[in-house]
């Protein structure tokens, strides 16, 4: 899952953009209002957390910009503005949620995890594949009821095909959907990730088949 974080708060974002990557995601960070929309059209991100006192664009104006330009990314405003019209506005101008600072971080990483789960698992709770069970909530695979142990990294690739299963993705993709800006992943590091995650769904009765000139797709054995 890659998340944009449009931020001016150089210790804040800071902060946040080290607690998501923890928790498994690419994190691209961005302090100015006027490029946050060019980095929405041009990378396909599955959640923006959007300030809205950004400079040289207002984050209003960023919204807006972004919706008119017909973009569905799932928007969360994470802003200091608290005044009844600012939420109102920011939700009617197309923004998915607001939540305002101070703020705690579980609730935070609540909402993001509630956006990602409506937009890209279509609000399912659980994805059943095999004998293997994914919890889109805690982000946490079983096989039988068993916990898998993933890396950050593998735990993104997995989450990556399980959205797509029986569909190939190319290797080029899965490796631009889980690098940020300041740490970019190779080829060859996506291979050694899929050949780990094989190892560790070898139980679960699904394998992960390579289609030459194709990439990766999730299957079902029995």
């Amino acid at each position: 899952m890659k998340i944009l974080l449009a931020e001016d708060d150089n210790f804040l974002a800071d902060g946040l953009s080290m607690v998501l990557k923890d928790n498994g995601y690419a994190v691209d960070v961005e302090a100015d209002g006027a490029s946050v929309s060019m980095a929405v059209s041009t990378t396909a991100y599955d959640l923006l957390i959007l300030d809205l006192g950004l400079p040289n664009l207002d984050g209003l104006d960023v919204l807006k910009q972004i919706r008119l330009k017909g973009e569905t990314i799932p928007i969360l405003i994470l802003t200091a503005r608290d005044a009844l019209q600012d939420r109102v506005k920011g939700l009617d101008l197309g923004a998915n949620d607001y939540l305002t600072k101070p703020f705690e971080l579980p609730e935070l990483e609540a909402r993001i995890r509630a956006l990602i789960r409506k937009d890209s698992w279509s609000n399912k709770i659980e994805i059943n594949l095999g004998s293997l069970t994914f919890n889109t909530v805690d982000r946490v695979a079983y096989i039988d009821g068993k916990t898998v142990d993933l890396t950050a990294r593998e735990l993104a690739v997995l989450e990556i095909l399980l959205q797509k299963v029986g569909t190939s993705m190319d290797k080029q993709r899965i490796t631009s959907l889980i690098s940020s800006w300041d740490q970019e992943v190779t080829e060859n590091a996506v291979g050694i990730v899929i050949h780990r995650l094989r190892k560790k769904l070898e139980e679960a009765n699904i394998a992960i088949i390579t289609s030459r000139g194709l990439g990766y797709r999730l299957e079902a054995t029995s």
